[in-house]
Protein backbone atom coordinates (compact mmCIF):
# COMPACT_ATOMS: atom_id res chain seq x y z
CA UNK A 1 0.00 0.00 0.00
CA UNK A 2 2.98 2.23 0.58
CA UNK A 3 4.54 1.83 -2.27
CA UNK A 4 1.40 2.02 -4.52
CA UNK A 5 1.34 5.58 -2.58
CA UNK A 6 5.10 6.45 -3.22
CA UNK A 7 4.69 5.14 -6.76
CA UNK A 8 1.89 7.79 -7.18
CA UNK A 9 3.58 10.58 -5.40
CA UNK A 10 7.07 9.97 -7.95
CA UNK A 11 4.87 9.89 -10.84
CA UNK A 12 3.96 13.56 -10.64
CA UNK A 13 7.79 14.31 -11.14
CA UNK A 14 8.09 12.78 -14.72
CA UNK A 15 7.78 13.87 -18.12
CA UNK A 16 9.50 17.36 -17.31
CA UNK A 17 12.53 19.05 -19.57
CA UNK A 18 15.99 18.98 -18.29
CA UNK A 19 15.41 22.80 -18.51
CA UNK A 20 12.44 22.92 -15.84
CA UNK A 21 14.40 20.58 -13.43
CA UNK A 22 17.62 23.23 -13.83
CA UNK A 23 14.92 26.20 -12.70
CA UNK A 24 13.69 24.17 -10.42
CA UNK A 25 17.04 24.07 -8.38
CA UNK A 26 18.21 27.69 -8.99
CA UNK A 27 14.39 28.81 -7.48
CA UNK A 28 15.50 26.30 -4.27
CA UNK A 29 18.94 27.58 -4.10
CA UNK A 30 17.42 31.63 -4.60
CA UNK A 31 14.39 30.40 -1.96
CA UNK A 32 16.06 29.56 0.82
CA UNK A 33 18.48 32.23 0.88
CA UNK A 34 15.78 34.70 0.64
CA UNK A 35 15.76 35.15 4.73
CA UNK A 36 15.17 38.49 5.12
CA UNK A 37 11.43 39.15 3.72
CA UNK A 38 9.79 36.54 6.40
CA UNK A 39 11.61 38.73 9.31
CA UNK A 40 11.94 42.40 7.39
CA UNK A 41 9.15 43.53 9.30
CA UNK A 42 10.80 42.16 12.85
CA UNK A 43 14.16 43.71 11.23
CA UNK A 44 12.37 47.29 10.78
CA UNK A 45 10.78 47.29 14.18
CA UNK A 46 12.86 45.78 17.04
CA UNK A 47 16.50 46.23 15.62
CA UNK A 48 16.31 49.29 13.40
CA UNK A 49 13.10 50.49 16.22
CA UNK A 50 11.11 51.69 13.60
CA UNK A 51 7.21 52.46 14.55
CA UNK A 52 4.48 50.19 12.98
CA UNK A 53 3.24 53.48 10.89
CA UNK A 54 7.13 53.59 9.24
CA UNK A 55 7.53 49.40 9.10
CA UNK A 56 4.04 49.93 7.06
CA UNK A 57 5.68 52.82 4.60
CA UNK A 58 8.72 50.82 4.11
CA UNK A 59 7.19 47.71 2.90
CA UNK A 60 4.64 50.07 0.98
CA UNK A 61 8.07 51.01 -0.64
CA UNK A 62 8.94 47.53 -1.06
CA UNK A 63 5.66 46.59 -2.59
CA UNK A 64 5.46 49.91 -5.01
CA UNK A 65 9.18 48.55 -6.47
CA UNK A 66 7.77 45.07 -6.97
CA UNK A 67 4.80 46.39 -9.31
CA UNK A 68 6.82 48.50 -10.94
CA UNK A 69 9.49 45.52 -11.41
CA UNK A 70 6.78 43.10 -12.32
CA UNK A 71 5.60 45.14 -15.27
CA UNK A 72 9.13 45.83 -16.41
CA UNK A 73 9.53 42.61 -16.18
CA UNK A 74 6.66 41.01 -18.07
CA UNK A 75 6.95 44.09 -20.58
CA UNK A 76 10.75 43.58 -21.64
CA UNK A 77 10.21 39.81 -21.91
CA UNK A 78 7.78 40.17 -24.54
CA UNK A 79 10.33 42.88 -25.88
CA UNK A 80 13.35 41.27 -25.42
CA UNK A 81 13.05 37.75 -24.39
CA UNK A 82 12.83 36.29 -20.52
CA UNK A 83 16.39 35.06 -20.62
CA UNK A 84 18.41 38.23 -20.36
CA UNK A 85 15.68 39.55 -17.60
CA UNK A 86 16.44 37.10 -15.68
CA UNK A 87 19.99 36.89 -15.28
CA UNK A 88 20.05 40.98 -15.12
CA UNK A 89 17.67 40.83 -12.60
CA UNK A 90 18.85 38.25 -10.25
CA UNK A 91 22.59 38.82 -10.40
CA UNK A 92 22.10 43.12 -9.71
CA UNK A 93 19.10 42.16 -6.74
CA UNK A 94 22.32 40.12 -5.52
CA UNK A 95 24.25 42.50 -5.23
CA UNK A 96 22.34 45.31 -3.97
CA UNK A 97 21.25 42.56 -0.74
CA UNK A 98 24.90 43.39 -0.10
CA UNK A 99 24.50 47.17 0.25
CA UNK A 100 21.29 47.65 1.48
CA UNK A 101 22.49 46.01 4.95
CA UNK A 102 24.13 49.25 5.61
CA UNK A 103 21.43 51.92 5.46
CA UNK A 104 19.40 51.76 8.47
CA UNK A 105 17.92 55.71 8.13
CA UNK A 106 13.70 55.33 7.26
CA UNK A 107 14.28 57.99 4.21
CA UNK A 108 17.23 56.25 3.06
CA UNK A 109 15.28 52.34 3.59
CA UNK A 110 11.99 53.35 1.38
CA UNK A 111 14.20 54.47 -1.58
CA UNK A 112 16.57 51.60 -1.35
CA UNK A 113 13.75 49.04 -1.26
CA UNK A 114 11.79 50.40 -3.73
CA UNK A 115 14.51 50.76 -6.00
CA UNK A 116 15.79 46.88 -5.19
CA UNK A 117 12.30 45.35 -5.42
CA UNK A 118 11.84 47.00 -9.25
CA UNK A 119 15.04 45.09 -9.86
CA UNK A 120 14.42 42.12 -7.96
CA UNK A 121 10.65 41.60 -9.42
CA UNK A 122 11.46 41.81 -13.08
CA UNK A 123 12.75 37.90 -12.57
CA UNK A 124 8.75 37.17 -11.62
CA UNK A 125 7.54 37.12 -14.91
CA UNK A 126 10.25 36.44 -17.18
CA UNK A 127 10.59 32.89 -14.83
CA UNK A 128 6.75 32.42 -15.73
CA UNK A 129 7.12 33.07 -19.03
CA UNK A 130 9.75 30.62 -19.29
CA UNK A 131 8.27 27.92 -18.16
CA UNK A 132 5.62 28.59 -20.63
CA UNK A 133 8.91 28.41 -23.04
CA UNK A 134 10.48 25.08 -21.69
CA UNK A 135 7.39 23.13 -20.26
CA UNK A 136 5.25 21.17 -22.62
CA UNK A 137 1.46 22.41 -22.46
CA UNK A 138 0.30 19.05 -21.11
CA UNK A 139 2.19 19.45 -18.35
CA UNK A 140 2.44 23.24 -17.63
CA UNK A 141 0.48 23.68 -14.56
CA UNK A 142 2.25 20.89 -13.16
CA UNK A 143 5.65 22.93 -14.01
CA UNK A 144 4.88 25.72 -12.05
CA UNK A 145 3.49 23.66 -9.49
CA UNK A 146 7.02 22.00 -9.19
CA UNK A 147 9.17 25.42 -9.38
CA UNK A 148 6.78 26.64 -6.37
CA UNK A 149 7.39 23.74 -4.73
CA UNK A 150 10.96 24.57 -4.97
CA UNK A 151 10.09 27.95 -3.64
CA UNK A 152 8.48 26.63 -0.62
CA UNK A 153 11.15 23.65 0.07
CA UNK A 154 13.37 26.65 -0.02
CA UNK A 155 10.85 28.49 2.54
CA UNK A 156 11.22 25.53 4.91
CA UNK A 157 14.55 25.55 5.08
CA UNK A 158 15.06 29.41 4.97
CA UNK A 159 13.01 30.61 8.07
CA UNK A 160 14.40 28.39 10.03
CA UNK A 161 18.20 28.74 9.28
CA UNK A 162 17.55 32.41 9.20
CA UNK A 163 15.81 32.57 12.62
CA UNK A 164 18.95 31.14 13.58
CA UNK A 165 21.56 33.21 12.08
CA UNK A 166 19.64 35.69 13.30
CA UNK A 167 20.44 34.70 16.89
CA UNK A 168 23.82 33.90 16.28
CA UNK A 169 25.66 37.05 14.42
CA UNK A 170 22.41 39.14 13.63
CA UNK A 171 19.99 40.56 10.89
CA UNK A 172 22.95 41.39 8.87
CA UNK A 173 24.07 37.70 8.29
CA UNK A 174 20.65 37.40 6.46
CA UNK A 175 21.55 40.28 3.89
CA UNK A 176 24.27 38.86 3.24
CA UNK A 177 23.10 35.16 2.09
CA UNK A 178 20.11 36.43 0.21
CA UNK A 179 22.33 38.20 -2.10
CA UNK A 180 25.12 35.22 -2.12
CA UNK A 181 21.56 32.62 -3.25
CA UNK A 182 20.55 35.31 -6.23
CA UNK A 183 24.33 35.64 -7.45
CA UNK A 184 24.78 31.47 -7.39
CA UNK A 185 21.19 30.65 -8.31
CA UNK A 186 21.88 32.93 -11.58
CA UNK A 187 25.26 31.87 -12.50
CA UNK A 188 23.98 27.99 -12.44
CA UNK A 189 20.70 29.26 -14.68
CA UNK A 190 23.40 30.89 -17.61
CA UNK A 191 26.15 27.77 -17.22
CA UNK A 192 23.74 25.37 -17.37
CA UNK A 193 20.55 26.63 -19.53
CA UNK A 194 20.61 28.08 -23.36
CA UNK A 195 18.39 31.33 -24.48
CA UNK A 196 15.77 29.57 -26.44
CA UNK A 197 14.87 32.10 -29.23
CA UNK A 198 11.14 33.26 -29.04
CA UNK A 199 9.14 32.39 -32.06
CA UNK A 200 7.72 34.84 -34.12
CA UNK A 201 3.97 35.54 -33.47
CA UNK A 202 1.49 37.98 -35.82
CA UNK A 203 -0.21 40.18 -33.35
CA UNK A 204 -3.35 39.45 -34.99
CA UNK A 205 -3.14 35.75 -33.63
CA UNK A 206 -4.77 34.85 -30.60
CA UNK A 207 -5.69 31.94 -28.23
CA UNK A 208 -9.32 30.57 -28.43
CA UNK A 209 -10.57 33.97 -30.14
CA UNK A 210 -9.26 36.10 -27.18
CA UNK A 211 -9.10 39.40 -27.24
CA UNK A 212 -5.77 41.18 -28.08
CA UNK A 213 -5.77 43.88 -25.34
CA UNK A 214 -5.18 42.43 -21.86
CA UNK A 215 -6.91 46.04 -20.48
CA UNK A 216 -9.71 44.56 -22.25
CA UNK A 217 -10.53 40.87 -21.14
CA UNK A 218 -12.95 41.38 -18.38
CA UNK A 219 -12.39 38.17 -16.71
CA UNK A 220 -9.28 38.23 -16.50
CA UNK A 221 -9.45 41.44 -14.58
CA UNK A 222 -11.88 39.87 -11.77
CA UNK A 223 -9.45 36.88 -11.78
CA UNK A 224 -6.81 39.46 -11.13
CA UNK A 225 -8.98 41.29 -8.19
CA UNK A 226 -9.28 37.41 -6.54
CA UNK A 227 -5.99 37.30 -6.93
CA UNK A 228 -5.28 39.76 -5.10
CA UNK A 229 -7.08 39.27 -2.33
CA UNK A 230 -6.02 35.69 -1.81
CA UNK A 231 -2.18 37.07 -1.92
CA UNK A 232 -3.20 40.54 0.71
CA UNK A 233 -4.52 37.91 3.17
CA UNK A 234 -1.61 35.09 2.39
CA UNK A 235 0.98 37.75 2.88
CA UNK A 236 0.30 38.82 6.57
CA UNK A 237 2.27 35.68 7.26
CA UNK A 238 5.47 37.80 6.60
CA UNK A 239 4.28 41.03 7.47
CA UNK A 240 2.13 40.48 10.97
CA UNK A 241 1.68 37.25 11.90
CA UNK A 242 5.88 37.08 13.19
CA UNK A 243 4.91 40.42 14.80
CA UNK A 244 2.20 38.53 16.93
CA UNK A 245 3.92 35.50 17.62
CA UNK A 246 6.27 37.66 19.77
CA UNK A 247 3.42 40.17 21.23
CA UNK A 248 0.98 38.01 22.07
CA UNK A 249 2.65 34.68 22.79
CA UNK A 250 6.21 35.62 23.41
CA UNK A 251 7.58 33.21 20.78
CA UNK A 252 11.34 33.45 19.44
CA UNK A 253 12.67 34.42 15.90
CA UNK A 254 13.47 30.23 15.68
CA UNK A 255 10.25 29.38 17.00
CA UNK A 256 8.33 31.67 14.19
CA UNK A 257 11.09 30.15 11.61
CA UNK A 258 9.71 26.51 12.37
CA UNK A 259 6.37 27.62 11.68
CA UNK A 260 6.61 29.11 8.31
CA UNK A 261 8.70 25.60 8.03
CA UNK A 262 5.66 23.78 8.79
CA UNK A 263 3.79 25.88 5.84
CA UNK A 264 6.73 24.96 3.49
CA UNK A 265 6.93 20.60 4.39
CA UNK A 266 3.02 20.59 3.99
CA UNK A 267 3.40 22.48 0.64
CA UNK A 268 6.03 20.23 -0.39
CA UNK A 269 4.20 16.80 0.43
CA UNK A 270 0.97 18.00 -0.82
CA UNK A 271 0.44 20.32 -3.19
CA UNK A 272 1.92 18.16 -6.21
CA UNK A 273 -0.45 15.39 -5.55
CA UNK A 274 -3.24 17.82 -4.97
CA UNK A 275 -2.41 19.51 -8.80
CA UNK A 276 -2.19 16.14 -10.18
CA UNK A 277 -5.69 15.17 -8.92
CA UNK A 278 -7.32 18.16 -10.07
CA UNK A 279 -5.76 17.73 -13.69
CA UNK A 280 -6.54 13.78 -13.98
CA UNK A 281 -10.57 14.86 -12.76
CA UNK A 282 -10.17 18.04 -15.25
CA UNK A 283 -11.81 19.87 -12.17
CA UNK A 284 -12.13 23.52 -13.29
CA UNK A 285 -9.23 25.57 -11.90
CA UNK A 286 -11.73 29.05 -10.88
CA UNK A 287 -13.26 26.19 -8.54
CA UNK A 288 -9.95 25.18 -6.74
CA UNK A 289 -9.34 29.12 -6.08
CA UNK A 290 -12.88 29.25 -4.55
CA UNK A 291 -11.85 26.61 -2.08
CA UNK A 292 -7.99 28.19 -1.44
CA UNK A 293 -10.13 31.51 -0.71
CA UNK A 294 -12.58 29.78 1.65
CA UNK A 295 -9.76 27.60 3.62
CA UNK A 296 -7.78 31.52 3.87
CA UNK A 297 -10.45 32.69 5.47
CA UNK A 298 -11.23 30.12 8.22
CA UNK A 299 -7.71 30.67 8.75
CA UNK A 300 -7.77 34.22 9.96
CA UNK A 301 -10.92 33.71 12.16
CA UNK A 302 -9.46 31.17 14.21
CA UNK A 303 -6.78 33.74 15.13
CA UNK A 304 -9.72 35.68 17.00
CA UNK A 305 -9.05 32.95 19.30
CA UNK A 306 -5.88 34.38 21.15
CA UNK A 307 -5.77 31.84 24.33
CA UNK A 308 -4.14 29.19 22.87
CA UNK A 309 -0.75 29.27 20.97
CA UNK A 310 -1.93 25.41 19.33
CA UNK A 311 -4.23 27.76 17.70
CA UNK A 312 -1.45 28.94 15.42
CA UNK A 313 -0.79 25.78 14.01
CA UNK A 314 -4.49 24.73 13.13
CA UNK A 315 -4.04 28.31 11.62
CA UNK A 316 -1.21 27.40 9.45
CA UNK A 317 -2.78 24.51 8.27
CA UNK A 318 -6.02 26.36 6.99
CA UNK A 319 -4.07 28.92 5.47
CA UNK A 320 -1.51 26.30 3.76
CA UNK A 321 -4.23 24.33 2.16
CA UNK A 322 -5.80 27.61 0.96
CA UNK A 323 -2.29 28.60 -0.78
CA UNK A 324 -2.05 24.91 -2.33
CA UNK A 325 -5.54 25.49 -3.98
CA UNK A 326 -5.33 29.33 -4.54
CA UNK A 327 -1.82 29.53 -6.70
CA UNK A 328 -0.97 27.07 -8.25
CA UNK A 329 -4.18 27.09 -10.53
CA UNK A 330 -3.93 30.86 -10.75
CA UNK A 331 -0.31 30.68 -12.31
CA UNK A 332 -1.70 28.32 -14.57
CA UNK A 333 -5.20 29.97 -15.27
CA UNK A 334 -3.18 33.10 -15.92
CA UNK A 335 -1.25 31.74 -18.40
CA UNK A 336 -3.55 29.82 -19.91
CA UNK A 337 -5.75 33.20 -20.62
CA UNK A 338 -2.57 34.94 -22.21
CA UNK A 339 -2.93 35.02 -26.18
CA UNK A 340 0.55 33.81 -27.99
CA UNK A 341 3.08 36.96 -27.75
CA UNK A 342 1.27 38.48 -24.78
CA UNK A 343 2.26 35.87 -22.29
CA UNK A 344 4.85 38.81 -20.42
CA UNK A 345 2.17 41.13 -20.31
CA UNK A 346 -0.88 38.79 -18.91
CA UNK A 347 2.49 37.23 -16.21
CA UNK A 348 3.26 41.09 -15.64
CA UNK A 349 -0.31 41.89 -14.25
CA UNK A 350 -0.76 38.56 -12.76
CA UNK A 351 2.15 39.11 -10.49
CA UNK A 352 1.53 42.84 -10.37
CA UNK A 353 -1.80 41.87 -8.70
CA UNK A 354 0.74 40.01 -5.97
CA UNK A 355 2.93 43.45 -5.37
CA UNK A 356 -0.06 45.33 -5.07
CA UNK A 357 -1.34 42.87 -2.50
CA UNK A 358 2.09 43.28 -0.55
CA UNK A 359 1.33 47.05 -0.40
CA UNK A 360 -1.49 46.77 1.04
CA UNK A 361 -1.52 44.03 3.09
CA UNK A 362 1.59 45.29 5.13
CA UNK A 363 0.32 48.97 5.00
CA UNK A 364 -3.15 48.01 5.87
CA UNK A 365 -2.79 45.29 8.65
CA UNK A 366 0.05 47.55 10.48
CA UNK A 367 -2.68 50.36 10.57
CA UNK A 368 -5.34 48.25 11.73
CA UNK A 369 -2.91 46.70 14.28
CA UNK A 370 -1.78 49.84 15.18
CA UNK A 371 -5.52 51.58 15.62
CA UNK A 372 -7.50 48.79 16.62
CA UNK A 373 -5.18 45.52 17.89
CA UNK A 374 -4.96 42.24 16.28
CA UNK A 375 -8.11 40.56 16.29
CA UNK A 376 -9.71 43.41 14.45
CA UNK A 377 -7.02 42.56 11.60
CA UNK A 378 -7.69 39.29 11.92
CA UNK A 379 -11.51 39.21 11.28
CA UNK A 380 -10.94 41.99 8.03
CA UNK A 381 -8.52 39.35 6.71
CA UNK A 382 -10.91 36.67 7.06
CA UNK A 383 -13.78 38.70 5.90
CA UNK A 384 -11.52 39.94 2.48
CA UNK A 385 -11.27 36.11 1.69
CA UNK A 386 -14.85 35.57 2.22
CA UNK A 387 -15.00 38.49 -0.96
CA UNK A 388 -12.54 36.86 -2.48
CA UNK A 389 -14.72 33.50 -2.36
CA UNK A 390 -17.95 35.46 -3.61
CA UNK A 391 -15.83 37.18 -6.91
CA UNK A 392 -14.68 33.21 -7.73
CA UNK A 393 -18.92 32.71 -8.36
CA UNK A 394 -19.07 35.55 -10.37
CA UNK A 395 -16.35 34.58 -12.83
CA UNK A 396 -17.42 31.16 -12.72
CA UNK A 397 -20.78 32.59 -14.01
CA UNK A 398 -18.90 34.50 -16.65
CA UNK A 399 -16.83 32.27 -18.10
CA UNK A 400 -20.54 29.83 -18.56
CA UNK A 401 -21.62 33.16 -20.25
CA UNK A 402 -18.86 33.24 -22.67
CA UNK A 403 -18.84 29.46 -23.30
Amino acid sequence: MFLQVFSRYINNFKGFSREIWILTLITFINRAGTMVLPFLSKYLKEDLHFSYSQVGWIMVCFGLGSMIGSWLGGKLSDKIGFYKIMIFSLFTSGLLFFVIQYITSFVGLCISMFSIMIIADMFRPAMFVSLGAYAKPENRTRALTLVRLAVNLGFAAGPALGGLIIMGIGYQGLFWVDGGSCIVSILIFALLVKEKKKEKVHLDQFNNGQQKSVFKDRPFWIFLFISFLTAMVFFQLFTTLPLYHHEQFAMTEFQTGLLMSFNGLMVFFFEMPIVGYVERKQIDKVKIILYGALCMAISYYLLLINVWAGILIVSMLFVTFGEMFAFPFSNSFAMSRAPKGYEGRYMALYTMSFSLAHIMSSKTGMEIISRFGYSVNWFFMGSCGIIALVCCLWLQRMLSANE
